[in-house]
C-alpha cells in the first residue's frame, strides 16, 4: 500500500508512519509545520514541505502518483486563543481539506482517512434520572462566573448525568477548531459522492504520547498538564475538574488509522463513516492531573482554579463499539498506566 500522509511531521502523523512502514507499506510525507506548534524546526528527512491551503494540482501531481489511499492528519488544532484565531482554522482545516480533495480528484486518487474530533458532538449525551434525555444548550457565563459547572435539566434544574455518545449523535460544534472538523466531515461527504470516492473520519478522543508539543496551548490538555510539570509548576485545572474525557494513546490512535486505510480500500464508492476513537476508559480531567503528576514522583499537587473557557463543554466520552465491531479496534493502552508513563515522555520542544 502507497499512502500519502498529510501532518507526516506531526506527534500522530510519525507514529502513523512508522507503523506503516514496520509493516512494509511505502510513505510518502508532506507536512507545513505551523510554528505555533512545531517552532523553528525543520520537516524531518523525508517529509515534503507543502501549505495545502496555497497548493496547486501541479504541486500535488507528483506527489499523488502512484498513492493508493491519503492519511489525511495535517490541520490545526486545540481550542483556540483568540477569536482572531478563526481564520486559521478556517484555513489550514477546511481550505486545506478541499484543495487537496480537489487534486486527489484530478489525480485519480479515491480513497482517503481523515482525522476528525470528538469535538464535532459538542456537549456529550446527558441524561436526567427524572425525566429522561435532555440536549442542554450553551451554558452561561452567568453559571461559570458563579462555578456552576453541570449542565442543568431543562425540566427540574438538577445536574444532569452523562453517558457515552455513539457515530450517529447530531454534530454540534462550540468552538471555531470544531466548527472546521465538521465542516471537514461535511467536505468528507461532498467528495465521496461527486468523485465516485470513499472516506472514512475518525472522530479522535484526546490524544497524548511521547513527541506531543510543548509549552503550546494549540496542544492536548496532557501536554500542558507535563509542560508544566517540567516548568516545576502545578497542572492548572479548569473548572472543578470533575470534567469527564477519553484519553487514547497515539499508538491506538495509529493502529486506528492503519486499520481504516485498509478498511478504505475496499469500501463502496460514495460511502463514508465515522468513527470514535477513544479508549473506551473515560476519566475525570483532574484525574488526568493527578496521574500525570504522580509519574513524575514530583510531589506537585495539580491546582484547581475554577477558571473556564467559552469553547469547552462538560462532558464528551464516546462509545468505541463501532470501531471495534467494523474495524477490529481496540485500544490496548489502558489511560492509567499511559498516562503515569506520559509523565517522563519525551515532548518536542
Amino acid at each position: 500500500m502507497r499512502v500519502l500522509l498529510t501532518g507526516a511531521a506531526g506527534f500522530i502523523g510519525a507514529t502513523i508512519a512508522d507503523q506503516l512502514r514496520e509493516a512494509g507499506d511505502e510513505v510518502v510525507g508532506v507536512d507545513l509545520m505551523i510554528p505555533a506548534a512545531h517552532g523553528a524546526a525543520e520537516p524531518p528527512e523525508g517529509v515534503h514541505r507543502l501549505d495545502v491551503r496555497e497548493a496547486t494540482t501541479d504541486a500535488w501531481r507528483g506527489l499523488l502518483e502512484g498513492v493508493d489511499v491519503v492519511c489525511h492528519q495535517a490541520a490545526m488544532v486545540g481550542a483556540g486563543v483568540t477569536v482572531s484565531d478563526m481564520p486559521e482554522y478556517a484555513g489550514h482545516n477546511d481550505l486545506g481539506t478541499a484543495v487537496l480533495m480537489a487534486a486527489m480528484h484530478e489525480a485519480g486518487v479515491s480513497r482517503m482517512v481523515q482525522a476528525s474530533s470528538m469535538v464535532v458532538y459538542g456537549e456529550g449525551r446527558y441524561v436526567c434520572a427524572e425525566h429522561g434525555h435532555q440536549a442542554p444548550g450553551v451554558r452561561t457565563t452567568a453559571a461559570l462566573d458563579g462555578g456552576e459547572f453541570e449542565n442543568p435539566c431543562g425540566v427540574c434544574g438538577r445536574a444532569l448525568g452523562w453517558e457515552t455518545v455513539d457515530e450517529d449523535a447530531r454534530l454540534d460544534p462550540r468552538s471555531s477548531y470544531a466548527a472546521s472538523k465538521v465542516a471537514q466531515e461535511h467536505y468528507a461527504v461532498a467528495w465521496v459522492r461527486q468523485a465516485g470516492a470513499a472516506a472514512v473520519s475518525l472522530r479522535y478522543h484526546n490524544v497524548y504520547g511521547p513527541g506531543m508539543p510543548r509549552d503550546t496551548p494549540y496542544s492536548g490538555v496532557a501536554a500542558m498538564f507535563r509542560s508544566a510539570l517540567e516548568r516545576g509548576e502545578a497542572p492548572r485545572v479548569y473548572e472543578d475538574g470533575g470534567q469527564m474525557r477519553d484519553f487514547v494513546h497515539v499508538d491506538d490512535v495509529a493502529r486506528a488509522n492503519v486499520l481504516s486505510m485498509r478498511a478504505v480500500l475496499g469500501a463502496d464508492e460514495g460511502s463514508h463513516t465515522a468513527y470514535n476513537v477513544c479508549s473506551g476508559r473515560p476519566v475525570a480531567i483532574l484525574d488526568v492531573a493527578r496521574r500525570v503528576a504522580a509519574g513524575t514522583g514530583s510531589g506537585i499537587e495539580p491546582a484547581v482554579t475554577g477558571q473556564y473557557r467559552l469553547g469547552d463543554v462538560r462532558h464528551i466520552v464516546a462509545s468505541p463499539a463501532r470501531a471495534a465491531a467494523e474495524l477490529g479496534f481496540t485500544a490496548a493502552v489502558d489511560p492509567e498506566d499511559g498516562l503515569a508513563a506520559f509523565a517522563t515522555a519525551p515532548l518536542r520542544a
